[in-house]
């Protein structure tokens, strides 16, 4: 957890970032968008949940999804 950012809230451009994100991908949680929202531009995110991760990822800037 020391390489974690820990968010007490979620700031307003970013929450309809990730809502804009997760409504075109027709798909994943309110929380895997935000996971992705947060990474771009250019973040990698890990998960053991491709396929709704990926589907939100390919309609960000630049951000890669793992699988662990």
């Amino acid at each position: 957890l020391k390489m974690c950012d820990i968010y007490d809230e979620v700031a307003e451009p970013l929450a309809r970032r990730a809502a804009l994100l997760r409504n075109q991908a027709k798909r994943g949680s309110a929380v895997d968008a935000l996971v992705v929202a947060m990474a771009e531009p250019g973040g990698t995110v890990l998960t053991s949940d491709l396929e709704d991760l990926s589907a939100i990822a390919a309609r960000a800037e630049d951000v890669l999804v793992e699988r662990v």
